[in-house]
């Protein structure tokens, strides 16, 4: 067997002898099912992943790739839309066995390890009664999503994840373990709530805790029409700020619990989360209902952890996708909405609206990484599909599709922009933005060590 670069500069039996976490290399049984992220189509093989235990193994993992030259992937939950957790003939620091859960319940305060998911964590906390915000799937790991900013059910009521970090531990590319919050280190604190994974490796989260005994929440479906869109939307906007929703324009798909004569039809599969008692989450989510006679109505009181149902596994779709924001979503933008996911000859088309405002509109924009606090609905644009011989096609859809909805806000959610290159990328951050975390990453990671994400090179210069 030939012997690449990668495996010859690198010792796996040294290795084990140095590391206290797993030590997985391409003879190894699970190596597979370790190198496998969410995204399809992806079939990366790393020279060695290595699932760390503490902080000290991050540290000679980090060391290791600079003494090795090889690309370092970071990974934990895996669902970077670009599959940044993994590369080729490099090295995988996998943090997911970092799980230590430390819940303070009357300081309403957490520390939480990055190995978590959000469904973990939620379901931890959820059992006192308490929540921090993440976004709408349980399965993305905490480490991903909060140095990305963090949209999902609470976004209305208590803003982004970001906006519930109290502090963090972080070793950077020198090999240092760094606590950095409001008092210490604060830049790297700022640049690592909404900049991503540029500036290090998150080891630990601490994290404001808020009471949430109860929501009202589920899917609801309704029919998708220009009426039914543009009202959907206006409700959401004046809506109390505890009803966070996420509007789904796409085929409603088979369902156990839908009528056979709703599948395939065009419908808003609306995920909706309500923080309160049930009678003022009723009132609250009742001109959402009255839009249309539902399709299918799941939503009842019950507590936060359930807003998270159970994923699928083995769930690994191929996707073009993009993100943006709009500043509005009238009947006619519902109808090119309702043109262009007709349109679509893929497995699933979807448009997603998120109706943003509340909590998070009111931090300031130069408070975190993420600047876009005054963006009015987060929208994603996605066509799922079998093959990649296929992704041409699917991917001008999708880029006409997105200069269609194109309205006067240029920015990008980061988390949610794909393989987009450095344009991507910065469509992420304003230029004031920008700079300062360029020159952030100029401190801590000068040679880009940490490049394999949505990345942004340190500032050249002084």
């Amino acid at each position: 067997m030939q012997i690449s670069p990668s495996q010859s500069a690198i010792s796996i039996p040294q290795l084990q002898t140095e590391l206290t976490g797993r030590v997985i290399g391409p003879e190894h049984p699970d190596y597979d099912a370790a190198r496998t992220v969410v995204a399809g189509g992806v079939d990366r093989r790393p020279a060695v992943i290595v699932r760390v235990a503490d902080t000290a193994d991050v540290a000679r993992v980090i060391a290791l790739a600079r003494e090795t030259g090889l690309e370092l992937a970071v990974r934990c939950g895996g669902h970077s839309g670009a599959a940044h957790g993994v590369v080729d003939d490099g090295i995988v620091l996998d943090v997911r066995d970092l799980r230590d859960l430390d819940i303070d319940v009357e300081g309403h305060t957490a520390w939480a390890g990055a190995g978590l998911t959000a469904g973990e964590y939620t379901g931890a906390v959820g059992a006192h009664g308490l929540a921090t915000g993440f976004g709408d799937t349980g399965s993305v790991g905490l480490a991903g999503i909060t140095t990305g900013g963090g949209i999902g059910y609470l976004v209305r009521k208590y803003g982004m994840t970001i906006d519930s970090l109290l502090a963090a531990e972080i070793v950077t590319a020198d090999g240092e373990v760094r606590r950095v919050d409001a008092e210490n280190e604060p830049d790297l604190f700022w640049a690592i709530r909404g900049g991503g994974g540029n500036f290090g490796v998150v080891t630990r989260f601490q994290f404001r805790l808020q009471d949430v005994p109860s929501i009202v929440g589920g899917m609801l479906l309704l029919p998708a029409t220009a009426d039914t869109i543009a009202g959907f939307i206006a409700a959401a906007e004046a809506a109390p700020e505890e009803l966070s929703t996420i509007a789904n324009v796409m085929p409603a798909p088979p369902m156990p619990f839908l009528a056979e004569e709703h599948h395939g039809k065009l419908s808003i599969v609306a995920l909706i989360c309500y923080v309160g008692d049930a009678e003022a989450g009723e009132q609250a989510i009742a001109p959402l209902r009255a839009l249309a006679t539902p399709m299918a109505d799941m939503v009842r009181p019950m507590t936060y952890p359930e807003i998270y149902p159970p994923e699928g596994e083995d769930y690994h779709p191929i996707a073009s996708a993009r993100t943006m924001f709009v500043d509005r979503v009238d009947r006619d933008v519902a109808e090119t909405i309702l043109e262009h996911v007709g349109a679509s000859n893929a497995e699933m088309a979807v448009a997603q609206l998120r109706v943003l405002g509340g909590a998070m509109a009111r931090v300031p924009a130069d408070a975190t990484a993420y600047a876009h606090r005054t963006s009015r609905i987060l929208v994603n644009v996605a066509a799922i599909y079998g093959s990649l011989d296929e992704k041409p096609a699917h991917e001008t859809w999708v880029d006409r599709f997105v200069e269609a909805l194109r309205q006067g806000d240029n920015g990008a959610y980061v988390n949610f922009v794909g393989d987009e290159g450095e344009a991507g990328v910065h469509a992420a951050y304003p230029d004031a933005t920008w700079a300062r975390l360029a020159e952030i990453k100029r401190r801590y990671d000068p040679t880009n060590l940490f490049h394999l994400n949505q990345n942004i090179p340190p500032a050249v210069g002084a």
